[in-house]
């Protein structure tokens, strides 16, 4: 039995979205789903179903003493693949459900495999198919095990052959249901669960075109899938293969990321569930990116989703996180000037950034009582003496705790870390900034919300790195010096 988890979190847990659509006028009411489950009574069972790759609760009721209950809500359940949970929360099996909401449900825990559902035409089709595929699935895994285990080249082609032919049997299987049952909500599944294969290379003009089939697999990904249907999310297959496509066929650089998000959103966005999961599921992936520079899709999602409007999606406390996350981004994208840093020295002169010049500054915001700090500093030190002051590299180091002042000085003394520039903001001028109440102070400028962070600019102060360690700063360093 597989375990169960009842809990999806989105953006960081301020967001829940319902499990079922708003009811129209038109619609037939509700769902009623009567379920027979030997041997348990008098106890609460479940149906489930996916959100995305995350598995919920839809639904609840109670088993009398003849072990029957009804499903039954006001409203229809999104339509999408569904599984009937024990109250241990195990999943015993899957069901369809489609827009006919009213059929039952019989099975028994200990023969869970002739279980049977009374009154839904998408079930008996679910369950055939699942036969059909089941079966050939299961001599794949066979032919697979004896491959694994096979010690001669003659048994292992003999393997291969005849796993080929029995793939090319379940594809065959899964093309004649569809062409049998067109309309039918497995066919639905089963167009948005599968992948096209990559064709051979062409050969044009004598010269080999390697990379057709990697744009013919790209633009044909997502044949025949719609995003403004909420059933995609009802899934256990629609996210993975989201994530998938966005590994495999989309290039990591912002813009190429944004055109696919921008497209992906503005269709989904009359789809009551898909809008904000794939909304949210873009914010949380993109305000902590994995790779330098995908920042800038979280902007993009700000200001031309959140910032017009879709912030009714948000709870107080979210928008307030969503919106100060954003502007401290602003002003420190890849490629924009750096922010003016005017404040002082270490022994109180002024300081301008904008007054230095180098072919590379390095800013590092740290915090003398960091503990973190106190290990990389004395290395990124070590790495300047070594390579960088040869390339021409300039350090400010900026302290961001001006009541540390003592221990500052100390730890710089203690390590000898001299040949930077040492400078931090006093605490008048901070006060300042606050009363005058500027938009936006250093930390938000340079969005230093951990210790320590670092930028890198070339010698017009322009960013042209951010977000990486110190041994990938040196590797980028050293080949834009190569370059």
């Amino acid at each position: 039995m597989k375990n169960w988890i009842c809990l999806v979190l989105l953006l960081s847990g301020l967001v829940e979205q319902t499990m079922a659509q708003v009811k129209k006028p038109s619609a037939p009411v509700g769902h009623a789903i009567q379920v027979s489950l030997k041997p348990y009574q008098n106890t609460k069972i479940y149906i489930g179903t996916n959100y995305g790759n995350n598995r919920v609760l839809a639904d609840s009721c109670v088993l009398n003493e003849k072990s029957e209950g009804v499903f039954k809500g006001p409203q229809k359940l999104t339509p999408g693949i569904y599984f009937l949970v024990n109250p241990k929360y195990n999943i015993l099996f899957d069901f369809i459900v489609d827009d006919a909401q009213n059929f039952k449900i019989i099975a028994d825990t200990n023969n869970l495999t002739n279980y049977s559902i009374i009154g839904s035409v998408e079930n008996d089709l679910f369950k055939e198919y699942s036969i059909a595929v089941n079966k050939i699935g299961g001599e794949l895994t066979a032919i697979e095990n004896k491959f694994k285990t096979s010690t001669t080249a003659a048994d292992s082609a003999l393997y291969r052959t005849q796993y080929i032919s029995k793939d090319k049997e379940l594809k065959e299987q899964r093309t004649s249901f569809m062409k049998a049952h067109p309309k039918s909500m497995m066919s639905y599944l089963l167009n948005v669960m599968q992948r096209p294969e990559a064709p051979a290379i062409p050969v044009i003009n004598g010269k080999a075109d390697s990379l057709y089939p990697y744009y013919f697999v790209k633009n044909h990904f997502w044949d025949n899938v719609v995003f403004n249907d909420n059933r995609l999310i009802r899934t256990p297959f629609f996210e993975a293969k989201l994530d998938e496509y966005f590994k495999n066929y989309v290039a990591r650089d912002a813009d190429s990321i944004i055109e696919e998000v921008q497209y992906m959103l503005t269709v989904a966005k009359t789809g009551k569930e898909i809008y904000p999961f794939l909304l949210f599921k873009f914010t949380n992936k993109y305000i902590s990116p994995e790779f330098m520079g995908q920042d800038k899709v979280f902007l993009h999602l700000y200001q031309n989703f959140f910032a017009k409007g879709d912030t009714v999606l948000l709870n107080d406390a979210s928008k307030k996180s969503i919106t100060e996350r954003a502007y401290s981004m602003m002003a420190n994208q890849l490629g924009l000037a750096a922010p003016a840093l005017d404040i002082n020295t270490i022994d109180d002169k002024p300081f301008s950034l904008y007054k230095t010049a180098a072919p590379y500054t390095f800013i590092a915001f740290w915090d003398p009582t960091c503990s973190h700090c106190k290990v990389e500093i004395p290395q990124l030190d070590s790495i300047y003496k070594a390579s960088w002051k040869k390339l021409g590299v300039q350090i400010v180091g900026v302290n961001i705790n001006y009541k540390e002042i003592p221990a500052w000085k100390k730890f710089l003394s203690e390590n000898k870390i001299d040949n930077w520039f040492h400078v931090y903001q006093t605490e008048a001028a901070l006060n300042k900034e606050i009363t005058n109440q500027k938009p936006t102070t250093i930390r938000q400028l340079y969005d230093v919300f951990k210790t320590p962070t670092y930028y890198l600019l070339d010698a017009n102060k322009r960013i042209i790195a951010k977000n990486l360690t110190l041994q990938q700063f040196n590797d980028f360093l050293l080949n834009s010096k190569k370059k």
